[in-house]
């Protein structure tokens, strides 16, 4: 999909191609991960309902990589960058492998959730009532025929694919964080996410994130997923643990969630820059 074109734009390897072509920027090996699971994305994290994908980009990708190219094996010259679920993996990972990663760059990342999936839950509900409350019906309806045919498609795959990722039990099977009949939140089931909220995460990483070099956030002033906002609170939340201003890149830009990806060489330039400093 990374080679994938768009009318009228360059895939991003070859935007970044461009950009090192151009001789101002530090060269850099960009590696390019595949995380996808059968419900789409992975979140970047390790879970039973989808896999080990954290451990897989951590303990795997990263030395497999080091190994084969002529890298700089540490983690001050290592940096991660991401854009929605991509861009929440990049603002978690470093949070969790300071060892591996010194620098991030997220566009648009899921954060603050009760802004970015709350206002979701209430749509799928909805959706939900054709399939008598039963997301494993629309499930398996989904999955005998041509995909995101019917309107309910994206909402429902988005919910099922980020609740494998939090709430999956050990056995794999996934709950959901509200009773989709009614919408009631599920207080326990709800936690499990916000756990995983890096504006919420970020006083317990304290210290991995002032260890950082460089740490990149932008996204639209008009994101549809409300993602301006919760930029804006982990913006606050690393100053809040005494980040210093001027290792964070934080920018508001006028668009919305889709087609940004315009930006991802202005961000990678950036941390080349950053991390080789």
């Amino acid at each position: 999909m990374w080679r994938n074109r768009s009318a009228f734009r360059q895939p991003f390897p070859e935007a970044a191609d461009a950009m090192f072509a151009r001789g101002d920027v530090p060269p850099a090996i960009v590696v390019y991960v595949d995380a996808w699971t059968r419900y789409g994305g992975s979140q970047f994290v390790d879970s039973p309902g989808t896999g080990r994908y954290h451990s897989y980009l951590c303990d795997e990708v990263v030395p497999w990589v080091d190994a084969r190219y002529r890298t700089l094996a540490d983690a001050a010259r290592r940096a991660i960058m991401g854009k929605s679920s991509g861009g929440f993996g990049a603002m978690i990972t470093p949070m969790l492998r300071p060892d591996l990663f010194g620098g991030l760059a997220t566009h648009a990342g899921d954060s603050l959730y009760e802004y970015c999936y709350i206002p979701d839950f209430a749509t799928a509900v909805r959706h939900l009532r054709r399939y008598d409350g039963d997301i494993w019906r629309w499930w398996e309806d989904f999955n005998s025929r041509v995909a995101f045919t019917k309107q309910e498609d994206m909402s429902l795959l988005g919910l099922l694919g980020v609740a494998a990722c939090f709430s999956a039990n050990e056995d794999g099977t996934v709950d959901l964080p509200f009773d989709p009949v009614t919408g009631v939140l599920r207080p326990a089931v709800w936690q499990r996410w916000l756990d995983w909220d890096p504006v919420r995460m970020v006083p317990a990483h304290a210290d991995a994130l002032r260890g950082l070099r460089a740490i990149w956030i932008d996204v639209g002033t008009r994101d549809e997923y409300h993602l301006d906002l919760g930029a804006g609170a982990f913006h606050a939340a690393l100053r809040d643990i005494g980040v210093a201003d001027d290792l964070v890149h934080f920018e508001l830009f006028e668009a919305g969630h889709m087609s940004i990806d315009y930006r991802y060489p202005m961000s990678l330039a950036w941390l080349c820059g950053r991390m080789t400093k």
